[in-house]
Protein backbone atom coordinates (compact mmCIF):
# COMPACT_ATOMS: atom_id res chain seq x y z
CA UNK A 1 0.00 0.00 0.00
CA UNK A 2 1.58 3.38 -1.06
CA UNK A 3 1.56 5.82 1.76
CA UNK A 4 0.51 9.10 2.06
CA UNK A 5 3.73 10.47 0.94
CA UNK A 6 4.03 8.40 -1.73
CA UNK A 7 0.58 8.87 -3.07
CA UNK A 8 0.95 12.66 -3.13
CA UNK A 9 3.93 12.00 -5.65
CA UNK A 10 6.55 12.68 -2.86
CA UNK A 11 9.92 10.54 -2.86
CA UNK A 12 9.89 7.77 -0.38
CA UNK A 13 12.85 8.32 1.03
CA UNK A 14 12.36 10.63 4.09
CA UNK A 15 14.02 13.31 5.81
CA UNK A 16 15.31 10.57 8.23
CA UNK A 17 16.60 8.70 5.99
CA UNK A 18 18.47 11.27 3.11
CA UNK A 19 22.41 10.25 3.52
CA UNK A 20 24.50 13.13 5.45
CA UNK A 21 27.04 14.04 2.95
CA UNK A 22 30.67 14.45 3.55
CA UNK A 23 32.27 17.37 1.13
CA UNK A 24 36.07 16.75 1.34
CA UNK A 25 38.16 19.36 0.14
CA UNK A 26 41.84 19.15 -0.70
CA UNK A 27 42.27 21.95 -2.81
CA UNK A 28 44.02 24.25 0.03
CA UNK A 29 47.69 24.47 0.10
CA UNK A 30 48.86 20.65 0.90
CA UNK A 31 50.33 17.75 -0.29
CA UNK A 32 47.28 15.58 -0.30
CA UNK A 33 49.13 12.87 2.38
CA UNK A 34 46.42 13.61 5.16
CA UNK A 35 43.92 12.13 2.21
CA UNK A 36 46.39 9.16 1.57
CA UNK A 37 47.09 9.09 5.28
CA UNK A 38 43.25 8.17 5.96
CA UNK A 39 43.98 5.07 4.04
CA UNK A 40 45.58 3.49 6.43
CA UNK A 41 43.65 4.18 8.97
CA UNK A 42 42.40 0.50 10.68
CA UNK A 43 40.22 1.83 14.16
CA UNK A 44 37.65 2.26 12.31
CA UNK A 45 38.58 2.11 8.59
CA UNK A 46 37.56 4.68 6.00
CA UNK A 47 35.51 1.53 4.41
CA UNK A 48 33.80 0.59 7.57
CA UNK A 49 32.61 4.48 7.63
CA UNK A 50 31.35 5.12 4.25
CA UNK A 51 30.08 1.88 4.28
CA UNK A 52 27.84 1.85 7.53
CA UNK A 53 29.54 -1.55 9.43
CA UNK A 54 29.33 0.69 12.31
CA UNK A 55 26.25 0.48 14.73
CA UNK A 56 24.11 3.61 14.86
CA UNK A 57 26.16 5.37 12.36
CA UNK A 58 24.07 7.53 10.07
CA UNK A 59 23.98 6.79 6.25
CA UNK A 60 26.62 8.98 4.28
CA UNK A 61 27.69 10.07 1.30
CA UNK A 62 31.80 10.89 1.37
CA UNK A 63 32.51 12.88 -1.97
CA UNK A 64 36.31 12.96 -1.96
CA UNK A 65 38.63 13.66 -4.66
CA UNK A 66 40.80 10.67 -3.64
CA UNK A 67 38.19 7.48 -3.80
CA UNK A 68 35.91 9.32 -6.71
CA UNK A 69 38.22 8.26 -8.87
CA UNK A 70 36.13 8.46 -12.40
CA UNK A 71 35.26 12.26 -11.82
CA UNK A 72 37.35 15.32 -12.56
CA UNK A 73 36.23 18.88 -11.59
CA UNK A 74 34.62 19.48 -14.68
CA UNK A 75 34.34 15.65 -16.30
CA UNK A 76 34.19 12.26 -15.78
CA UNK A 77 31.63 9.78 -15.75
CA UNK A 78 30.15 12.41 -12.88
CA UNK A 79 30.51 16.24 -13.06
CA UNK A 80 32.07 15.84 -8.97
CA UNK A 81 32.12 19.87 -8.44
CA UNK A 82 28.47 19.56 -8.93
CA UNK A 83 28.04 18.30 -5.43
CA UNK A 84 29.54 21.94 -4.25
CA UNK A 85 27.55 23.49 -6.33
CA UNK A 86 24.06 21.36 -5.09
CA UNK A 87 25.78 22.30 -1.04
CA UNK A 88 26.09 26.62 -2.05
CA UNK A 89 22.36 26.21 -2.91
CA UNK A 90 21.58 24.39 -0.37
CA UNK A 91 20.52 21.41 -1.75
CA UNK A 92 22.78 18.87 0.94
CA UNK A 93 21.39 19.16 4.59
CA UNK A 94 23.02 18.24 6.46
CA UNK A 95 26.97 17.70 5.69
CA UNK A 96 29.95 18.04 6.97
CA UNK A 97 32.75 20.17 5.63
CA UNK A 98 36.14 18.90 5.61
CA UNK A 99 39.66 21.28 4.56
CA UNK A 100 42.40 19.65 3.84
CA UNK A 101 45.27 22.29 3.05
CA UNK A 102 45.91 26.18 4.18
CA UNK A 103 44.31 28.50 3.15
CA UNK A 104 46.26 31.72 1.11
CA UNK A 105 45.71 35.30 1.36
CA UNK A 106 43.79 35.79 -1.84
CA UNK A 107 43.93 39.67 -1.39
CA UNK A 108 47.26 40.38 -0.93
CA UNK A 109 47.63 40.48 -5.10
CA UNK A 110 46.61 42.21 -7.73
CA UNK A 111 45.64 39.25 -9.98
CA UNK A 112 45.87 35.82 -10.42
CA UNK A 113 44.81 33.25 -7.27
CA UNK A 114 47.08 31.05 -5.02
CA UNK A 115 44.48 27.60 -5.24
CA UNK A 116 41.34 27.06 -6.15
CA UNK A 117 38.72 24.62 -7.14
CA UNK A 118 36.95 24.36 -10.12
CA UNK A 119 35.48 26.84 -12.07
CA UNK A 120 33.11 29.75 -11.39
CA UNK A 121 30.06 29.12 -14.25
CA UNK A 122 28.89 32.70 -14.29
CA UNK A 123 32.80 34.09 -14.69
CA UNK A 124 34.33 30.53 -16.40
CA UNK A 125 37.32 31.63 -13.86
CA UNK A 126 38.74 29.17 -10.96
CA UNK A 127 36.91 29.28 -8.03
CA UNK A 128 39.51 29.77 -5.36
CA UNK A 129 39.21 27.57 -2.48
CA UNK A 130 38.87 31.07 0.31
CA UNK A 131 35.74 31.29 -1.96
CA UNK A 132 34.73 28.14 -1.62
CA UNK A 133 35.04 28.21 2.06
CA UNK A 134 33.31 31.42 2.54
CA UNK A 135 30.48 30.07 0.57
CA UNK A 136 30.25 26.61 2.37
CA UNK A 137 31.10 27.18 5.81
CA UNK A 138 28.19 29.25 6.96
CA UNK A 139 25.98 26.13 5.30
CA UNK A 140 28.22 22.98 7.22
CA UNK A 141 26.41 21.12 10.06
CA UNK A 142 30.28 21.32 11.11
CA UNK A 143 33.59 22.13 9.57
CA UNK A 144 36.44 19.92 10.38
CA UNK A 145 40.52 21.32 9.34
CA UNK A 146 42.82 18.06 8.77
CA UNK A 147 46.27 18.33 8.92
CA UNK A 148 48.61 20.70 10.73
CA UNK A 149 48.27 22.83 7.72
CA UNK A 150 44.52 23.24 7.49
CA UNK A 151 44.61 23.07 11.23
CA UNK A 152 47.10 26.11 11.56
CA UNK A 153 48.64 26.98 8.59
CA UNK A 154 51.86 24.19 8.68
CA UNK A 155 54.66 24.49 6.36
CA UNK A 156 53.44 26.38 3.83
CA UNK A 157 52.29 29.43 6.47
CA UNK A 158 55.76 29.55 7.57
CA UNK A 159 58.26 32.80 8.35
CA UNK A 160 59.05 34.20 4.85
CA UNK A 161 56.32 32.82 2.64
CA UNK A 162 54.57 34.90 -0.55
CA UNK A 163 50.60 33.24 -0.19
CA UNK A 164 49.99 34.72 3.30
CA UNK A 165 49.06 31.12 4.26
CA UNK A 166 46.79 30.43 7.25
CA UNK A 167 44.75 27.70 8.93
CA UNK A 168 41.11 27.85 9.04
CA UNK A 169 40.59 28.87 12.60
CA UNK A 170 42.78 31.89 11.14
CA UNK A 171 40.48 32.24 8.32
CA UNK A 172 37.02 31.77 9.54
CA UNK A 173 37.85 32.71 12.96
CA UNK A 174 39.00 31.35 16.21
CA UNK A 175 35.54 31.99 17.27
CA UNK A 176 33.71 30.58 15.07
CA UNK A 177 30.87 28.35 15.23
CA UNK A 178 28.94 26.38 12.60
CA UNK A 179 24.75 26.39 12.11
CA UNK A 180 24.59 24.18 14.40
CA UNK A 181 26.70 25.48 17.15
CA UNK A 182 29.52 23.83 16.01
CA UNK A 183 33.07 25.00 16.76
CA UNK A 184 35.91 24.31 13.96
CA UNK A 185 37.40 20.65 14.93
CA UNK A 186 40.87 20.72 14.05
CA UNK A 187 42.72 17.36 13.96
CA UNK A 188 46.40 18.16 13.06
CA UNK A 189 49.56 16.25 12.08
CA UNK A 190 52.13 16.45 9.23
CA UNK A 191 50.69 14.27 8.26
CA UNK A 192 47.59 12.93 10.11
CA UNK A 193 47.48 10.19 12.72
CA UNK A 194 44.83 8.31 10.59
CA UNK A 195 42.92 6.28 13.21
CA UNK A 196 42.95 10.09 15.08
CA UNK A 197 40.89 11.84 11.79
CA UNK A 198 38.53 8.60 11.24
CA UNK A 199 37.95 8.53 14.88
CA UNK A 200 36.95 12.18 15.16
CA UNK A 201 34.83 11.65 11.84
CA UNK A 202 32.98 9.20 13.76
CA UNK A 203 32.36 11.23 16.86
CA UNK A 204 31.09 13.94 14.51
CA UNK A 205 28.83 11.25 12.38
CA UNK A 206 27.16 10.45 16.35
CA UNK A 207 26.96 13.69 17.14
CA UNK A 208 24.66 15.08 14.42
CA UNK A 209 23.04 11.54 14.42
CA UNK A 210 22.24 12.71 17.94
CA UNK A 211 23.95 9.77 19.98
CA UNK A 212 27.39 11.49 21.17
CA UNK A 213 27.43 14.49 23.33
CA UNK A 214 29.28 17.90 22.71
CA UNK A 215 32.69 17.14 20.86
CA UNK A 216 35.45 17.66 23.92
CA UNK A 217 38.41 20.19 22.49
CA UNK A 218 41.07 22.19 23.95
CA UNK A 219 41.80 25.79 23.06
CA UNK A 220 43.87 24.77 20.10
CA UNK A 221 40.06 23.16 18.91
CA UNK A 222 41.76 19.71 19.19
CA UNK A 223 39.91 16.94 20.52
CA UNK A 224 41.20 16.43 24.38
CA UNK A 225 41.31 13.06 24.13
CA UNK A 226 43.56 12.44 21.73
CA UNK A 227 45.97 15.28 22.17
CA UNK A 228 45.54 15.78 25.92
CA UNK A 229 49.12 14.36 26.83
CA UNK A 230 52.66 14.58 24.98
CA UNK A 231 54.37 12.62 23.17
CA UNK A 232 56.73 11.92 26.06
CA UNK A 233 53.75 10.97 28.47
CA UNK A 234 53.31 7.55 26.59
CA UNK A 235 56.97 7.10 24.83
CA UNK A 236 58.32 4.28 25.65
CA UNK A 237 61.72 5.94 25.94
CA UNK A 238 60.72 8.22 29.16
CA UNK A 239 62.14 5.82 31.70
CA UNK A 240 65.10 6.41 30.36
CA UNK A 241 64.86 10.25 29.84
CA UNK A 242 64.21 9.87 33.94
CA UNK A 243 67.26 7.61 34.23
CA UNK A 244 69.51 10.52 32.78
CA UNK A 245 70.05 8.35 29.99
CA UNK A 246 70.35 10.03 26.33
CA UNK A 247 71.33 8.72 23.17
CA UNK A 248 74.24 9.84 21.26
CA UNK A 249 73.67 9.17 17.93
CA UNK A 250 70.32 7.43 16.15
CA UNK A 251 70.08 3.65 16.78
CA UNK A 252 70.63 3.98 19.98
CA UNK A 253 67.34 2.75 22.39
CA UNK A 254 67.52 4.94 24.98
CA UNK A 255 66.18 8.80 25.11
CA UNK A 256 66.81 10.92 22.04
CA UNK A 257 66.13 14.57 23.38
CA UNK A 258 69.79 15.51 22.80
CA UNK A 259 69.35 14.58 19.12
CA UNK A 260 66.65 17.08 18.78
CA UNK A 261 63.20 15.48 20.11
CA UNK A 262 60.45 17.45 21.28
CA UNK A 263 58.31 14.99 22.89
CA UNK A 264 58.61 16.58 26.58
CA UNK A 265 56.33 19.36 25.10
CA UNK A 266 54.54 18.21 22.18
CA UNK A 267 50.91 16.86 22.40
CA UNK A 268 50.55 13.92 20.51
CA UNK A 269 49.59 10.43 20.93
CA UNK A 270 51.18 8.57 18.78
CA UNK A 271 54.03 7.13 20.68
CA UNK A 272 50.94 5.17 22.67
CA UNK A 273 48.99 4.99 19.16
CA UNK A 274 51.49 3.85 16.66
CA UNK A 275 50.78 5.13 13.31
CA UNK A 276 49.39 1.97 11.33
CA UNK A 277 47.18 -0.56 12.84
CA UNK A 278 49.14 -0.10 16.16
CA UNK A 279 52.65 0.18 15.16
CA UNK A 280 54.89 2.58 14.51
CA UNK A 281 54.88 6.04 15.28
CA UNK A 282 58.27 8.65 15.14
CA UNK A 283 59.73 7.82 18.83
CA UNK A 284 59.16 4.07 18.56
CA UNK A 285 60.61 3.26 15.71
CA UNK A 286 64.06 5.67 16.84
CA UNK A 287 62.87 9.08 14.92
CA UNK A 288 62.89 12.24 16.60
CA UNK A 289 59.59 14.25 17.20
CA UNK A 290 59.37 17.24 15.52
CA UNK A 291 56.29 19.04 16.66
CA UNK A 292 54.08 18.37 13.63
CA UNK A 293 51.11 18.86 15.63
CA UNK A 294 51.84 21.85 16.94
CA UNK A 295 50.15 25.28 16.14
CA UNK A 296 53.86 27.16 16.26
CA UNK A 297 54.89 23.75 13.64
CA UNK A 298 57.40 23.91 11.58
CA UNK A 299 59.30 27.74 12.70
CA UNK A 300 59.19 27.06 16.66
CA UNK A 301 60.85 23.99 16.42
CA UNK A 302 63.33 24.73 13.75
CA UNK A 303 65.77 24.32 13.48
CA UNK A 304 65.46 19.96 13.05
CA UNK A 305 67.90 17.82 15.56
CA UNK A 306 69.16 20.46 17.51
CA UNK A 307 68.66 19.81 21.26
CA UNK A 308 65.59 22.15 21.88
CA UNK A 309 65.52 25.03 24.14
CA UNK A 310 65.76 23.50 27.70
CA UNK A 311 66.29 20.19 26.91
CA UNK A 312 70.31 20.94 27.99
CA UNK A 313 69.45 22.05 31.76
CA UNK A 314 66.71 19.34 31.74
CA UNK A 315 68.96 16.47 30.41
CA UNK A 316 71.95 17.83 32.74
CA UNK A 317 69.40 17.78 35.71
CA UNK A 318 68.53 14.06 34.40
CA UNK A 319 71.70 13.09 34.26
CA UNK A 320 72.48 14.30 37.68
CA UNK A 321 69.64 12.53 39.51
CA UNK A 322 69.27 9.97 37.07
CA UNK A 323 73.31 8.81 38.15
CA UNK A 324 72.12 8.22 41.29
CA UNK A 325 68.70 6.90 40.49
CA UNK A 326 70.54 4.24 38.61
CA UNK A 327 73.18 3.23 40.86
CA UNK A 328 69.72 3.07 44.11
CA UNK A 329 67.68 0.64 41.57
CA UNK A 330 71.34 -1.17 40.83
CA UNK A 331 71.23 -2.38 44.73
CA UNK A 332 67.42 -3.15 44.68
CA UNK A 333 67.84 -4.85 41.35
CA UNK A 334 70.22 -7.35 43.06
CA UNK A 335 68.38 -8.28 46.30
CA UNK A 336 65.09 -8.85 44.46
CA UNK A 337 67.01 -11.00 41.43
CA UNK A 338 67.59 -13.37 44.81
CA UNK A 339 65.67 -15.83 46.22
CA UNK A 340 64.59 -15.37 50.10
CA UNK A 341 66.56 -17.02 52.51
CA UNK A 342 64.22 -19.53 53.73
CA UNK A 343 63.58 -21.36 50.75
CA UNK A 344 66.17 -24.44 51.43
CA UNK A 345 66.06 -28.02 52.69
CA UNK A 346 66.60 -28.99 56.01
CA UNK A 347 65.22 -30.34 59.09
CA UNK A 348 64.73 -26.61 60.11
CA UNK A 349 61.76 -24.43 59.11
CA UNK A 350 62.96 -20.85 59.21
CA UNK A 351 60.02 -19.29 57.08
CA UNK A 352 58.93 -17.82 60.30
CA UNK A 353 55.40 -19.64 60.81
CA UNK A 354 54.60 -20.16 64.24
CA UNK A 355 52.91 -23.59 65.24
CA UNK A 356 49.42 -22.74 67.62
CA UNK A 357 49.15 -26.56 68.45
Amino acid sequence: MATAAESAGAPAETAEEAPLHVLWINAGLSCDGDSVSLTAATQPSIEEIVLGALPGLPRIQVHWPLIDFECGPEQGADTFIEWWWKADRGELEPFVLVIEGSIPNESIKAEGYWCGFGNNPMTGQPMTTSEWLDRLAPKATAVVAVGTCATYGGIHAMAGNPTGAMGVPDYLGWDWKSKAGLPIVCVPGCPIQPDNLSETLVYLLYQVAGQAPMIPLDDQLRPTWLFGATVHEGCDRGGYYEQGQFATEYGQPTCLVKLGCWGPVVKCNVTKRGWMNGMGGCPNVGGICIGCTMPGFPDKFMPFMDEPPGGKVSSTVSGAYGTVVRRLRTITEKTVDKEPKWRHTGRELTTGYKRNW
